[in-house]
Parts: structure tokens; C-alpha cells; sequence
């Protein structure tokens, strides 16, 4: 029995005994004032009698009872506070308590539950979905077969339920029919098969389904998915454009805000003249005209960022400005020999993300070695990625970047320490397996590293959530378009939206104006839609206090 089937079990049993006792309460009144002449008490007290006689407390302060027929009353209510008891212990109390110290996880989900998200099932990639979907407050339910993982997965406190995601009867058990997206993520067939159980189940429900392999995503369209997403394509395309900041022809990482105004997030490179600053000496507000909110430092983000930390290579600013000014800025920030010399770059693995990058480099034309331990077309230099001997070989030491596309979380952080140690200049772009992988690799010596859990996980979270735009797959940074009614009629400043929340305010329309000069005696107007910048956790935190 699912847990809200018994909550409301338990609210009509009170209900129905708080009847049971007032219709007593009166009946005993009633009789008490005809029968028994002596009786001088309130219906309070009459009340109260009941309560005990009920609850087997004692009664007493009224015996005893001279009529026979108020001795016929007591000993009714008597039985009656017994059947009562024997009633509820089996329907009531008894499954409360089961469900508190049971630590299997329960086969069905509470009927009221609707307008959620089907997770099928649990992978190291549902992390930083589950993530996203707590920060924003949206229901989810995951469907797990393995029973030992799904009582794990319960006695951690996840929402999960014990059942088939591949059949119409396990999916109907997490509320299928009023489920808002049904996500499939287990493998390339099981996925294809779940997507079938769905939409018999449920032929209207959105489903997203992950493919590993990106020739199989027409299979997965053709069982029904609405939207398919192959991460490690994503993974891929994010790396090499990490790369290929410096070179392409066109801005293109931003949010637009209004026509002009926009967000970006921008790679500060070692060689470049901002590299070596710290935030007040490079002074890019008065030379740019943008506004820096935050930044990615070695993978940790720092909103607001102290006018003291120095801004080097592995530095990602957060920025709002003009799209001119943002692109500006960008090519400052990029390392000037990589602008006029173009550098190699050496990739080391050549499977899909590898050979994903690989190709966006020729692309832009920009000169690059592949390193891969199997002999296959596309592999310049054949051995292991790890092997000193063979990076020196693949021009390592006199790369400009290396991009470490290898699907080993081990070998990625051993690789790292090697190609640092061979060239303390180069730019290390790395890919992790795991987030737990993540920080790992930056301590080794990468400037930039992006996790395939976390591109799962975002890219996913970015279909779901229609009212956030996000910057970018590996960030946790939003644009959150919103009304603030806790801010009427408040200064910026005096607000202190910043220090309690964590976030900026980068824009506000008002009447059709996009209003970007936001100074801290600026004050908010009912109506106003705010653009706030943060990460999940912040933006929720502003919605809580000022939405």
C-alpha cells in the first residue's frame, strides 16, 4: 500500500471517530439529563467521558449509573471503543508503522501523484539530472528493476519504485498516464524498448530518450522518442569548441537578452594580456564596457568574484554586455599566439568524442596530431596515451593545446600529470567519465574539464525546464527571465540580492525597455521582469525571498 493511500486512510478514520464521538458525546448527554436526575454536567464533560471511555483512560468521576438504560449506553460505548481500537490497528497503524521501518522500496507510487518526471533508471548520469530537477522543485520518480538497487536507492532517501520500465505494467505503477516526461537512459536497446512500453501506456507522455550510439538514434524515433540526445556527441562538440574559441568566424556563446544585450561565458588564456591580472587591474569594465557577474576557476565557481582574484589561464569569466563588447573582450582574452600562430593541437583518443573534436579542428583549419592505441584511419600516432614516450612523439611538448578525449577516468588524470610535465604551457582539455572524476583532473593540471554525467544530465535538464537558459552544458549557470514581487519598491542596493542570494541582476524590462545600467540605487517597479544570473541553488534562493 503506497504511503498516500494510507495518509488518507488514517484522515478519514480520525474524521469518521471524531463523528463516532460527538454523536456519542450527545446520545450520553442526552440520556445522562432524562435518566439520571442527579447529573449536573456539561456537554463538555459529557465530551470527555467519551474521550476516556474510548481511550479505556476511566470514567469514574460519572458512576454509577442508577437507570438500566445508561448502563446499556456504557457498556455500548465500551464495546464500541474496542471495535474501534481492533479497527484501526490492522488499517491504520499497523501498515504506518510497516512503511516506517521497511527498507524495501515500494512497488507503486501515491495515486496523487501527476505533472512529474519518469527517470528510467538509475545511472551515474541521473545524478546531475536529479540535481537540476530537485533545484527547480519538479517532481520526479525513478523506476529501477535491480530490487537490491532500488532498496539502496530508498534507504538514501531517493523517490524510487521496484518495477519493469520495459513494461506497460511497471511504467503504469509510476503514474505513466499523468507523467509530464518519461526519460529512458539505460541502454541503446533497453531504451528503444522502454520508449515502446510508454507510449502504450501513455501515448501522449514526452519522452527524451540517450543513445550511445548516434547511427541508432532513427531506431529510437522511429519506437516513438520525441527528442533523442547522444551525449558524448555533446561531450565532443564542447570540447572542441573550448579549442576553437579563438578562431571561429563568428560570437557564438551567449544568451540574447533584448537584441543587443547578452551573457557568455569566456575562456581566459594563458599568453593573453588579461592573464596574470587580477579582476580590478584588468579593468574590463571601463575598457569593454562589460559587466563580469562570476567565474569558473579551475572548476569551482566563485559569484561574486573579489576584485583580488587573479584571472589566469583555467579562468572562466561570466559576462554581460553588448554582443560587440562580449566579442571584443573574447578576443582579448584569447592567447595571442594561438590568434596568429594557430598552434597544433594534439588529441589523445580517437573514439567517438576524439574523432568528434578531431574533425572541428579541420574544420576551422587548424593544424592537429591524434593519438590512439589502436591503428585505425584518422590515428597519426599509434600507442599509449599515457606513455610519455609516445606523446613526445605526437609533438606533445611543443603543443599549444591538448585535448585528452579517453573514456578512462584513470587514464585521463595520469595523462594530465604527464602532458603538464612535458609542457607546463600547454592548455589541457580534458573529458571525465564521472563527475566525481571532475576535480581530480583539474588538481592534475587541466584548465578546462568536462564530465559525460554532467553533459547527460544538463542536456536532459535543458528540454525539461522551458522557463531557464542555460549557458552551458558543463555549467550550473542559468539566465532566469521572472517577476520579483519582494522587490518592489526596493534599491538594489538596499535589497542586497547579491550578498543574501548569490546572484546578479544583469538587466530589467520595464514598459518594453530593456534597462542594463542597473546601479545600486537603482530602484524595482511593480511589473518589472528581471533577468537573474546564478547557479540552480541561488536562483531558487532568489525565488524563495523576493518571488
Amino acid at each position: 500500500m503506497s504511503m498516500g493511500k494510507i495518509k488518507r486512510r488514517a484522515v478519514g478514520y480520525v474524521l469518521f471517530i471524531a463523528g463516532i464521538i460527538l454523536v456519542s458525546a450527545t446520545i450520553y448527554d442526552y440520556g445522562m439529563r432524562t435518566y439520571e436526575p442527579n447529573y449536573t454536567y456539561s456537554f463538555l464533560q459529557s465530551v470527555q467521558f467519551v474521550v476516556e471511555t474510548f481511550t479505556a483512560t476511566g470514567y469514574g468521576s460519572h458512576s454509577p449509573w442508577e437507570s438500566p438504560q445508561m448502563n446499556a449506553v456504557v457498556m455500548v460505548l465500551d464495546i464500541t471503543g474496542v471495535a474501534l481500537f481492533f479497527v484501526a490497528l490492522p488499517a491504520v497503524f499497523l501498515p504506518v508503522f510497516q512503511n516506517a521501518l521497511s527498507t524495501s522500496a515500494p512497488t507503486v507510487v501515491d495515486e496523487d501523484l501527476s505533472d512529474h518526471v519518469i527517470i528510467c533508471t538509475y545511472t551515474s548520469r541521473a545524478e546531475t539530472l536529479i540535481s537540476e530537477l530537485e533545484a527547480d522543485g519538479v517532481d520526479y520518480v525513478l523506476i529501477e528493476s535491480d530490487s537490491e538497487l532500488a532498496d539502496d536507492l530508498y534507504e538514501e532517501g531517493y523517490p524510487v519504485v521496484h518495477a519493469d520500465p520495459e513494461s506497460v505494467a511497471g511504467l503504469q505503477r509510476v503514474n505513466i498516464t499523468t507523467a509530464k516526461v518519461l526519460i529512458a537512459d539505460v541502454s541503446d536497446r533497453v531504451d528503444a524498448s522502454i520508449v515502446l512500453a510508454a507510449k502504450e501506456a501513455n501515448g501522449e507522455v514526452r519522452i527524451i530518450s540517450v543513445v550511445e550510439e548516434p547511427e541508432r538514434e532513427r531506431y529510437h524515433r522511429l519506437a516513438g522518442a520525441d527528442t533523442v540526445l547522444s551525449p558524448r556527441t555533446l561531450l565532443g562538440e564542447s570540447l572542441a569548441q573550448k579549442i576553437t574559441t579563438a578562431v571561429r568566424a563568428e560570437f557564438e556563446d551567449a544568451i540574447s537578452i533584448g537584441n543587443e544585450f547578452a551573457i557568455a561565458e569566456i575562456p581566459v588564456h594563458s599568453g593573453c594580456e588579461l592573464a596574470g591580472t587580477t579582476l580590478a587591474e584588468s579593468a574590463i569594465h571601463k575598457r569593454y564596457g562589460v559587466t563580469v557577474v562570476g567565474a569558473w576557476i579551475h572548476g569551482d565557481f566563485e559569484m561574486p568574484l573579489s576584485p583580488d582574484r587573479v584571472l589566469d589561464s583555467g579562468t572562466y569569466l561570466i559576462a554581460t554586455g553588448r554582443e560587440t563588447q562580449l566579442e571584443r573582450l573574447e578576443t582579448e582574452a584569447t592567447s595571442p599566439v594561438r590568434r596568429f600562430s594557430r598552434g597544433k593541437t594534439v588529441v589523445v583518443g580517437h573514439g567517438e568524442v576524439g574523432e568528434i573534436v578531431a574533425n572541428r579542428l579541420a574544420e576551422v583549419d587548424l593544424p592537429y596530431t591524434v593519438v590512439d592505441e589502436e591503428d585505425q584511419d584518422g590515428v597519426d600516432v599509434v600507442g599509449d596515451g599515457t606513455d610519455p614516450d609516445v606523446l613526445c612523439t605526437a609533438g606533445v611538448e611543443d603543443a599549444q593545446s591538448v585535448v585528452l578525449a579517453l573514456p578512462d577516468d584513470t587514464s585521463t588524470e595520469f595523462a594530465t600529470l604527464v602532458v603538464r610535465d612535458l609542457n607546463p604551457d600547454a592548455e589541457i582539455v580534458a573529458r571525465a567519465e564521472t563527475a566525481g572524476a571532475v576535480k581530480k583532473t583539474y588538481r592534475a593540471g587541466a584548465e578546462y574539464v568536462l564530465s559525460l554525467a554532467t553533459v547527460s544530465g544538463r542536456a536532459i535538464a535543458s528540454e525539461i525546464l522551458d522557463d531557464e537558459e542555460i549557458l552551458s552544458m558543463d555549467t550550473q549557470i542559468e539566465c532566469v527571465r521572472m517577476t520579483a514581487r519582494g522587490l518592489t519598491g526596493k534599491t538594489l542596493a538596499g535589497a542586497g540580492v547579491r550578498e543574501r542570494t548569490r546572484t546578479t541582476v544583469v538587466a530589467v524590462e520595464r514598459n518594453g525597455d530593456l534597462i542594463t545600467d542597473l546601479k545600486a540605487d537603482f530602484r524595482f517597479e511593480r511589473g518589472d521582469e528581471l533577468v537573474v544570473v546564478g547557479t540552480d541553488e541561488s536562483t531558487n534562493r532568489f525565488v524563495e525571498l523576493f518571488g
